[in-house]
C-alpha cells in the first residue's frame, strides 16, 4: 500500500442502536457490491470466464451485453450461483415477469443514463420490477455532472438532477457513472469527489445505498489509468460511503471509441495487467466489505496542503495530522462514519496517487 494511506479506526461511544425498519417487497442489499460493466461472450468458454471473474473477487455482474436474451441470461444466472456472484439481469425489452430469476438474481438492470423526462417512466419500470419480483432491484445508473445540463441531464444543474431521480423514481440503490480526468494539466478528481458528494447526501437523506462507476481503460480523453488511480478512484468512493464499486470496463466494448489497450480483459481474451491490479484491489475491499456495510456516512473533511488539519477536522475522531519535514505536505481524503453498534469509524485516503504518505494520526480518544 505505498501510494495510499487508507485504515479504519473504530472507536467505542456510547450511543445506542437504532434499528432500521425496511419494507420486505424492497431490496435490501446484504453485501458489499464489486461489479462492472461490459459482461464477457456467453460461449463455449463462459464456465471459465465466470471462474476468472470470481478469482478476481468480484461479487456482482451486470449483464446485458453478452447475456442479451432468456437463455444466455439464464447461463449466467447459474454461473453467477455457481462461483457465489449476484447477478442484474438486463433484458429491459422484455415483460418484467417474464425476466429470468433465479438464487444469484440481485435484480433488473433497466436504464442507462436516462434524461430528467425520462423519470416518470422509469418510476413505472421500477414499480414493475417490484409487482412482478418483490425484493429485487429495478436497477438505474445516471449521469455525471459533466454531462450537458438540458442536453442529458435535462435539468439545469446536476443537484437537481439527482433530487429529482430520487423523489420522482423511489430507487432503490443510487448511482452513477463518473470517469475523472489523470492527466498534468487536468485533473478531474475534485469532479469526481463533488459527484459522490451529491449521492452521498441523497443517499443518506432516502435511506438507501449508493454505487458508482469508476474508470478502469483508455479511451476518448482519457489515458489508460495505473493501478494507484484505479485506487484513488475507490478509496475515494469509500471515503463518501458507497456501498458499490463498478468497473468500467471489464470486458473490452466493441466500437472505435476503444482502441487503446483494452479493459480489464481483451476482446480477444487476455488479461491485461488491470486484471491482476482488480484482483488485489477488490481483495482489500471485499475483505473490508462486511464493516463496509455497517457503516453510516456522518461527514467527509479534506485536508489540502495549505490548510492547518485541526481547523479543518473539528469535530472529526481524527483530531490532528502531523508529518515530518522530509514528506510532503498533508493532502487527504477522511470519512468519517457511525457504525451499526454505535462506534465510530474513520477512513483516512491519501489524495496524492503518486506519492506515499506517513502521517501521525492524532485521534480525539485514547
Amino acid at each position: 500500500m505505498g501510494d495510499f494511506v487508507a485504515f479504519t479506526a473504530l472507536l467505542l461511544i456510547s450511543l445506542g442502536t437504532v434499528a432500521q425498519e425496511r419494507d420486505i417487497e424492497r431490496f435490501v442489499q446484504d453485501r458489499f457490491a464489486i461489479g462492472f460493466w461490459v459482461d464477457p461472450p456467453m460461449d463455449e468458454h463462459a464456465e471459465a470466464r465466470y471462474k476468472e471473474i470470481a478469482e478476481a473477487h468480484f461479487t456482482l455482474v451486470l449483464g446485458g451485453f453478452s447475456a442479451n436474451t432468456p437463455e444466455k441470461a439464464g447461463q449466467q444466472l447459474e454461473l453467477c450461483e455457481k462461483y457465489g456472484l449476484k447477478n442484474l439481469v438486463t433484458l429491459p425489452h422484455i415483460p418484467a415477469e417474464d425476466r429470468p430469476d433465479g438464487p444469484a438474481c440481485w435484480g433488473y438492470g433497466l436504464r442507462d443514463e436516462p434524461n430528467a423526462s425520462e423519470f416518470p417512466k422509469m418510476r413505472e419500470l421500477v414499480d414493475e420490477v417490484r409487482a412482478a419480483r418483490p425484493g429485487k432491484l429495478g436497477y438505474i445508473n445516471l449521469f455525471p455532472s459533466y454531462a450537458s445540463p438540458w442536453g442529458q441531464l435535462g435539468t439545469e444543474t446536476y443537484e437537481e438532477y439527482v433530487r429529482r431521480f430520487v423523489d420522482e423514481v423511489d430507487p432503490d440503490v443510487l448511482c452513477m457513472d463518473h470517469y475523472p480526468i489523470f492527466k498534468p494539466d487536468q485533473d478531474g478528481r475534485d469532479g469526481y469527489c463533488a459527484d459522490l458528494e451529491v449521492m452521498r447526501r441523497h443517499a443518506l437523506r432516502k435511506n438507501i445505498p449508493f454505487w458508482n462507476f469508476f474508470n478502469a481503460m483508455p479511451y476518448g480523453p482519457h489515458t489508460d489509468p495505473t493501478e494507484s488511480q484505479m485506487r484513488w478512484q475507490i478509496y475515494a468512493s469509500l471515503a463518501y460511503g458507497a456501498k458499490g464499486i463498478l468497473y468500467f470496463c471489464y470486458y473490452t466494448p466493441v466500437g472505435d471509441e476503444f482502441p487503446k489497450g483494452g479493459a480489464l480483459i481483451t476482446r480477444d481474451d487476455r488479461r491485461t495487467s488491470k486484471w491482476y491490479a482488480a484482483r488485489r484491489l477488490n481483495e482489500q475491499v471485499k475483505n473490508l466489505g462486511p464493516t463496509l456495510m455497517q457503516l453510516t456516512s456522518t461527514s467527509v473533511y479534506r485536508v489540502t496542503p495549505d490548510c492547518d488539519p485541526q481547523e479543518v477536522l473539528g469535530g472529526a475522531p481524527i483530531r490532528n495530522l502531523e508529518r515530518a519535514a522530509v514528506d510532503p505536505p498533508h493532502d487527504y481524503l477522511i470519512g468519517v462514519f457511525q457504525h451499526a453498534d454505535g462506534r465510530r469509524a474513520a477512513l483516512l485516503v491519501n489524495y496524492r496517487f503518486a506519492f506515499s504518505a506517513w502521517p501521525t494520526v492524532e485521534f480525539d480518544a485514547p
